[in-house]
Order: C-alpha cells, then sequence, then structure tokens
C-alpha cells in the first residue's frame, strides 16, 4: 500500500459561537466554504461561547450537545443559527422545534435541558474560551492562532486556508 499525502490527523479549526449571534450565521458560509474544500482534511469543531447579551444562547449550546449526541449537531447549529432572530424572540421552544424539524428526539432534548447533562461541556468549552482570550464570536482558532471575526470576518477564511494549506502540506 502506497503512502497517502493525507496526513494521520486532520487539522483542527476550532469555532468558536454563540448560537443565538447573527454574526455567526453569516459565518456559516466561510465554515462551509472550508468544509467543502478540504473534506476530512480539516476537522470544523463547534465550541460554545455563550455571550451574556444573548439570553438563549446558553441553552442553545447545551441543545447544540444534544444534537450531536444524536447524530446532526451540525445540521441542527446550522438550522438554529438560521434563526437567531426567533430564538431571541420566542426563547427556547424554538430549540425543541428545530430538534423536531430535524427528526430528533425532542422529548430527549426537553430532558436534556432539564436535566442539565451537557452543562459540563457548555461550561469548558467557555472557560476555555475566556482563557485563550475569546472575546466575541465568531472566532476561530487553528494551529494556535486566534482568527476574531467578532468585529470582522473580512479575510478570515482566507487566513484560514493559509494556515490549513500550510499543515496539510506539513
Amino acid at each position: 500500500m502506497s503512502e497517502s499525502t493525507t496526513p494521520a490527523s486532520p487539522v483542527v479549526l476550532e469555532a468558536w459561537f454563540d448560537l443565538q449571534c447573527p454574526d455567526c450565521f453569516q459565518a456559516l458560509d466561510d465554515v462551509r466554504a472550508v468544509r467543502e474544500k478540504y473534506g476530512e482534511r480539516v476537522d470544523v469543531q463547534l465550541r460554545h461561547f455563550p455571550l451574556a447579551k444573548h439570553k438563549h444562547a446558553y441553552a442553545a449550546a447545551q441543545a447544540a450537545e444534544e444534537a450531536a449526541d444524536q447524530g446532526k449537531g451540525w445540521e441542527y447549529t446550522e438550522a438554529l443559527l438560521a434563526r437567531t432572530e426567533e430564538l431571541g424572540a420566542r426563547g427556547e421552544a424554538v430549540l425543541l422545534e428545530v430538534a423536531g424539524e430535524l427528526g430528533l428526539d425532542a422529548e430527549e432534548f426537553d430532558t436534556a435541558l432539564i436535566d442539565g447533562r451537557h452543562l459540563l461541556t457548555v461550561d469548558a468549552d467557555e472557560a476555555e474560551g475566556k482563557a485563550i482570550k475569546v472575546t466575541g464570536t465568531p472566532t476561530y482558532v487553528i494551529d494556535g492562532e486566534r482568527l476574531d471575526g467578532g468585529q470582522s470576518q473580512d479575510g478570515l477564511r482566507e487566513r484560514i486556508e493559509e494556515i490549513a494549506d500550510r499543515l496539510l502540506k506539513g
């Protein structure tokens, strides 16, 4: 068997998102483009950084973790980000509606939000985000470099691709 040019482990791109953040919804175009260009060679990992100004972001992060446990983490994240305004207006009912629309177990979602089974994951992400000086969303981390999209997303995809290309060439 010949050696593959694909590295043994993919390049990790952490996407620090607040799931009630309209800027994170806009950032999905960049995330989709990176996933399309690199496929499995770049592992885009959702990391949670719910901002205090978004009162439903913390519950949304827990819901996204439950969706991941049910096998549809990114699908749920994308569907929810498309409804940030509605989430802000209507609250947690939207979290369950999106789960139902995606064919997830909405009853299990409700239970997960009540029993807090994903609190530790969300809290750990938030603490790590603070430790690496994430201040707004979206923020990306690739190869130890923090790219802050909270003020402007201009040029971020290009910078992510530059770093990914360099790492993949290895």
